[in-house]
C-alpha cells in the first residue's frame, strides 16, 4: 500500500512542439499544462474542473501514458510514472471520452482482451464478475455495436477494471447520455468508491460534482486556480440571492449602495444580489420595506459551485497557452 497520496502531481508541465505553418513560420508550441500541483487523497472522489481547453484531457492523457510531460513529476500509488510505468500503469484505469473497443467483440470478449494485454492469467480473470457489476451480465454475448449508449459506457468503466487497479479516473463519462443513464453511471462509481477504490472524475456538470466530490481541483489555462473540499469551494461564494414579489407594480427597480446587482422584470418581481458578508437576507427585506415596497412573496438562493465556478475562471489569468 502507498503513503497518501492515491495521486501526486508536482509542478507539471507540457509544452507541446512549435508548429510550422505553411508559409513556413514557426509559431510557439502551446502551454497545456503551466506548472499544475495538486494531491489526489486516497478514497476519495476527486473532481478535476475545467472550461474546454483548460488541460484536463492533457493532464489525464499524461496519468495514463499516453503524453509526455515537459517537466514535473507524477506519482501513482506511489509510483513515479517515469521511473516505475509498469506499476503506475497497473494502479490506475482509465475510462476515456470516446468509446473505444472493437465493435464486433462480445461484453465478454471486451474484457478478456483487455485482461489479456495486462498479462492477467485466465484463471485469475474477473470478467464474468465485471459484467455482473456494470450489470451487463445478460448481455454477454451481445456484439458491443448492438448496446446502447449507457451499456456502453458501463463496458468502459467495467474494461477500466478488469487489472482491479485501486485508482479509476473518468473523462466526462457521462457527456451525451440521459439523465437516467448518468444517475445508473454515479451509483455504480459510487459503489466502487464504498469498496475503496479512489475516483478522479471529469465532468461539466456541476451539480453531480458538487453531490459526489469530497475534494474539487478546478485548472483553467493550465493552471489550478482552487483545490479545496468541495464544501469550502462552494463557500467561497460570497454572493446570495433575495427574490421578492411585491404587492403591486413598482415604478422603477430599487437601488441601495449595499445592493450587488437588482434584476427587475418591469413589474413586480425583483432579485436582489448582495455580499453575504455585508448584508443578511433580514437587512435585504428591511432596505426594500424602507423603500415602501410591501413584498407578498420571498424566495432565496444559495451560491452553488456554478457561482463559484464562473467567478473563478472568469478571473484566472491566461497563461499565454
Amino acid at each position: 500500500m502507498p503513503t497518501e497520496p492515491a495521486i501526486r502531481i508536482d509542478n507539471l508541465v507540457k509544452r507541446y512542439a512549435p508548429a510550422k505553418g505553411a508559409n513556413g513560420t514557426v509559431t510557439e508550441g502551446k502551454l497545456a499544462l503551466a506548472g499544475v500541483s495538486f494531491d489526489v487523497p486516497e478514497g476519495a472522489i476527486f473532481g478535476l474542473l475545467g472550461p474546454n481547453g483548460a488541460g484536463k484531457s492533457t493532464l489525464i492523457n499524461i496519468l495514463a501514458g499516453l503524453v509526455n510531460k515537459t517537466s514535473g513529476s507524477a506519482h501513482i500509488w506511489g509510483f513515479d510514472i517515469d521511473q516505475h510505468r509498469r506499476n503506475a500503469s497497473r494502479s490506475i484505469g482509465i475510462v476515456p471520452q470516446e468509446i473505444v473497443f472493437d465493435p464486433f467483440f462480445t461484453p465478454f470478449e471486451v474484457l478478456e482482451n483487455q485482461a489479456g494485454f495486462y498479462g492477467i492469467p485466465k484463471a485469475l480473470r474477473r470478467s464474468e464478475a465485471l459484467l455482473e457489476a456494470v450489470r451487463l451480465a445478460d448481455k454477454r454475448n451481445a456484439y458491443a455495436r448492438t448496446l446502447s449508449g449507457g451499456m456502453k459506457r458501463r463496458l468502459l468503466v467495467a474494461k477500466a477494471m478488469v487489472h482491479s487497479p485501486p485508482i479509476l479516473v473518468l473523462d466526462e463519462p457521462t457527456a451525451g447520455v440521459d439523465v437516467d443513464l448518468r444517475r445508473q453511471l454515479w451509483e455504480l462509481v459510487s459503489e466502487l468508491n464504498r469498496e475503496g477504490v479512489t475516483v478522479v472524475l471529469t465532468t461539466h456538470y456541476l451539480e453531480e460534482a458538487e453531490e459526489l466530490c469530497d475534494r474539487i481541483a478546478i485548472i483553467n489555462h493550465g493552471r489550478v486556480i482552487a483545490d479545496k473540499p468541495t464544501r469550502e469551494l462552494v463557500d467561497m461564494a460570497r454572493e446570495k440571492i433575495v427574490a421578492v414579489t411585491a404587492a403591486a407594480d413598482l415604478p422603477a427597480a430599487p437601488a441601495h449602495a449595499a445592493f450587488a446587482k437588482v434584476e427587475w422584470d418591469g413589474a413586480r418581481a425583483v432579485e436582489v444580489t448582495y455580499d453575504k458578508d455585508r448584508l443578511s437576507a433580514g437587512q435585504v427585506l428591511g432596505i426594500l420595506q424602507a423603500q415602501g415596497i410591501e413584498i407578498v412573496d420571498v424566495t432565496t438562493r444559495e451560491a452553488d459551485l456554478e457561482d463559484v465556478f464562473v467567478e473563478l475562471t472568469a478571473a484566472a489569468p491566461d497563461s499565454g497557452g
